[in-house]
């Protein structure tokens, strides 16, 4: 099949003063290869977007937006002969940074057509897709909440972090994994199939998204004079040697918790009964980088 492109356009993702980013991909193309572009209007409705990307018509689909919408196309073009692109235009762009897809919308566009296809690994959470990072605990209540926002971006994120510190507390967890059972309190637990959540924050650097394995970074209660060492760790992608970071792998595993908690997948927020199981799906998913 001759390659064919669709562009899947989020136009509420990007930057507050933005440019038309349909007309920088009508421009930047070079007009080897064909293309449509597919703008999606009613995020509560993917339907009509999915059954153009899954018709048969298209080689590559490129989720033009954040985060979420990269979690919605790939979930699509999953376990398929389809390759996914990603133009990032979100707060965090945790996929593309991880694969080293450029942030700049025209360098973006050509690594499409010029980039090489490599295959992936993606996750679930209860049967829900993720591709990069999910987790429970402190993070996933950050993304409630910015979700929730009515501004987005970096700084956001970051003041909505700090005001949130100061109140929440660690919780109970029961992890199977490994054949081994574990009892722990817990600020927070990822699960990362990438090293990073987004703007080059790494939560589990040793994590690789073709290994066939999901890594379980377990962050355990600290104090505030510990915080700043652990955050510059984590920035610094030493997060794993953190002395209140405890890190492990499996194919898969399950949390339980006393009640209904906050959850987020690929920064998306939702909820989740007081059982998760999450399992890997290896060599799923092919990507353009």
């Amino acid at each position: 099949m001759d390659k064919r492109i669709a562009f899947v356009v989020n136009p509420n993702s990007g930057p507050r003063k933005k440019e038309n980013i349909v007309d920088v991909i009508s421009r930047t193309m070079s007009g080897k290869t064909p293309f449509d572009i597919l703008v999606w209007n009613d995020k509560n409705n993917f339907e009509e977007i999915r059954s153009q990307i899954t018709s048969g018509k298209y080689t590559t689909v490129v989720a033009v937006g954040g985060d979420g919408t990269v979690n919605e196309v790939a979930k699509n073009v999953a376990n398929t002969n389809i390759a996914l692109g990603i133009i990032p235009r979100g707060s965090g762009n945790g996929l593309a940074r991880t694969l080293g897809i450029p942030q700049k919308a025209v360098e973006a566009i050509q690594r499409v057509e010029t980039g090489s296809i490599k295959t992936i690994d993606h996750g679930f959470i209860n049967g829900r897709f993720f591709s990069c990072a999910a987790g429970v605990g402190f993070d996933a209540r950050i993304c409630e909440l910015f979700a929730g926002s009515t501004t987005r971006g970096l700084l956001t994120y970051v003041r909505i972090s700090l005001m949130e510190f100061l109140t929440y507390r660690a919780k109970e967890y029961t992890i199977q994994a490994n054949n081994e059972t574990i009892k722990i309190k817990a600020f927070l637990i990822a699960f990362a199939n990438a090293g990073q959540y987004g703007n080059d924050f790494y939560i589990a650097p040793q994590a690789k998204m073709d290994d066939g394995l999901i890594n379980i970074v377990i962050l355990k209660p600290f104090n505030v004079f510990s915080a700043c060492n652990l955050f510059v760790k984590i920035l610094t992608m030493k997060a794993h040697q953190a002395k209140s970071v405890v890190t492990f792998s499996a194919k898969e595993f399950k949390i339980k918790n006393e009640s209904k908690t906050a959850i987020h997948f690929d920064g998306e927020p939702g909820f989740i009964e007081n059982e998760i199981h999450v399992k890997i799906s290896p060599q799923s998913l092919k990507v353009v980088c």
